[in-house]
């Protein structure tokens, strides 16, 4: 089963913490062992895992991602949004998160990431939990 959260971005970049809906997920997936797996599937969008406990690193990291991959930088593509492509490749799609006695097993301080290159839009988030 795979179970598709909405994401509302209200920023042209942001990073929006998807954890909780990701953990409700495994909780209904009633799934004990396993792996679950969080896809974006938009080509200016990402998904990541990082410290959340501190805001401050949401803010560094996407200021930093942005002097790497700049908005503006003579792209050729017509839609304008080529850094938004560029920065979602960099950051991946995907993440694979182990699931343990029926949580995720995250570290203490990690948080599962929403990252917006091209927003504010409305987005989706597939998650699917998978035994084993």
């Amino acid at each position: 089963m795979v179970k598709t959260i909405s994401v509302r971005t209200s920023r042209h970049t942001q990073m929006v913490d998807i954890t909780d809906d990701v953990e409700r997920a495994v909780r209904e997936s009633g799934v004990r062992e396993g792996t679950c797996l969080i896809f974006v599937p938009h080509t200016t969008a990402a998904v990541t895992i990082n410290e959340n406990a501190d805001p401050d690193v949401q803010v560094d990291f996407m200021k930093e991602i942005d002097k790497i991959v700049p908005w503006e930088d003579g792209y050729r593509h017509m839609e304008g949004n080529s850094a938004a492509h560029l920065k979602a490749s960099m950051m991946g799609f995907s993440e694979t998160v182990i699931v343990h006695e029926g949580q995720l097993l995250l570290g203490t301080w990690q948080g599962i990431y929403f990252l917006e290159y091209d927003g504010p839009r409305m987005r989706s988030v597939h998650v699917k939990v998978m035994e084993g």
